[in-house]
């Protein structure tokens, strides 16, 4: 009976160890909120769990407004440990919320002052784009039309009917063409300036999908507008999602003084994260190489690290503007809302 009761027991130990090998502790998860823009690769994001050994859960939450405003609703219990995808734009709203831990990365010292607006070190650049006005480049050179390289040159008469923008309220672009004139024209002449672009036959879509695949002409071939509000790196992108492929882009980007306007894009880790280190290791992921030089062709934004290599497309096809509309996220917070309704009540009403 002795032997047996050994036997048995040695039999359970070896069941057990089985058990165990067959299902291994559970790495732990770190959850990352973002907008439904944010995109990386698989092959990236693989890299850093297995440095790291962990999980990374990504938590998409609408576009970018939508999502702060869940961050901000949910502060003290987060949906997640890290927060990406809050830009200038709303930059004060996020900071003067607190939903944010200061955190210091080892690798900001590789970004451009230029990019670091926050001196409390809550959130951290990740990439940047300019918004701009795109053109179809057929459509003007079939009419032997010259394109519009100022905004004061969109109220023209030959240009009537042939913009279309989107609606600041409820559009990041749209909002972000609207501070670009604010920025050109100063509080006493943007609407002034937006009056006259009415006159002239401003066409207003709600988002960046209508305006960009329905009204703009290069994209569908078939809208009636052949200037859109969108990103300088939508040619690039333009020739990369090409069908039948391309080797060169149909549209390109008006980039001169104060006609684009500036995005920057950030990430922190968010206050009650149980989590902190993993999310500071995070941080610092992004701003490294491998990460850096994904964002171009999973996000069609720019990296803030100036040692990242670009594709070939952007290279070629996309650009920066050389003197962006650029405008303080105080002055922003403070004037918003104002503005957006200013806007509402000349262009809607």
């Amino acid at each position: 009976m002795k032997h047996l009761i050994i036997l048995l027991a040695f039999c359970f130990s070896l069941l057990a160890g089985c058990r165990s090998a067959e299902s291994p502790i559970e790495a732990p998860t770190l959850t990352v909120v973002t907008h439904d823009s944010f995109s990386v690769s698989e092959g990236v994001i693989s890299k850093f769990e297995q440095e790291n050994n962990v999980k990374v859960i990504f938590l998409k939450s609408g576009d970018a407004g939508v999502a702060l405003n869940k961050a901000i609703l949910t502060k003290g219990n987060p949906l997640g440990d890290v927060f990406f995808g809050v830009d200038n734009t709303f930059l004060s709203r996020a900071l003067e919320e607190g939903i944010f831990s200061p955190y210091v990365s080892s690798n900001l010292n590789s970004v451009p002052e230029a990019f670091q607006l926050d001196s409390t070190h809550q959130v951290t650049p990740v990439d940047f784009g300019d918004v701009c006005i795109n053109y179809d480049i057929a459509w003007f050179e079939t009419r032997g039309l010259n394109v519009p390289w100022s905004l004061e040159n969109l109220t023209y008469p030959e240009y009537k009917d042939l913009l279309v923008v989107e609606n600041p309220a409820i559009s990041s672009p749209g909002l972000a063409f609207l501070l670009a004139t604010v920025a050109h024209f100063g509080e006493d002449g943007y609407l002034d300036f937006w009056r006259r672009l009415k006159d002239n036959g401003v066409v207003l879509a709600n988002d960046w999908n209508s305006a960009y695949y329905t009204n703009f002409s290069a994209s569908s071939g078939r809208g009636s507008q052949p200037m859109v509000v969108s990103y300088a790196s939508s040619p690039a992108a333009e020739v990369i999602f090409a069908d039948p492929p391309r080797k060169d882009a149909p549209t390109a980007s008006i980039t001169g003084k104060d006609t684009c306007f500036r995005q920057i894009e950030f990430a922190g880790i968010l206050k009650g994260s149980q989590n902190e280190t993993l999310a500071g290791k995070f941080i610092d992921f992004m701003l490294s190489r491998s990460f850096q030089e994904d964002i171009p062709l999973q996000m069609f934004m720019y990296p803030v690290y100036p040692g990242a290599a670009l594709p070939a497309e952007f290279t070629a096809f996309a650009k920066t503007a050389e003197e962006p509309a650029m405008m303080d996220p105080e002055t922003i917070a403070k004037n918003r809302e104002k503005w957006i309704r200013d806007w509402t009540e000349t262009i809607l009403k």
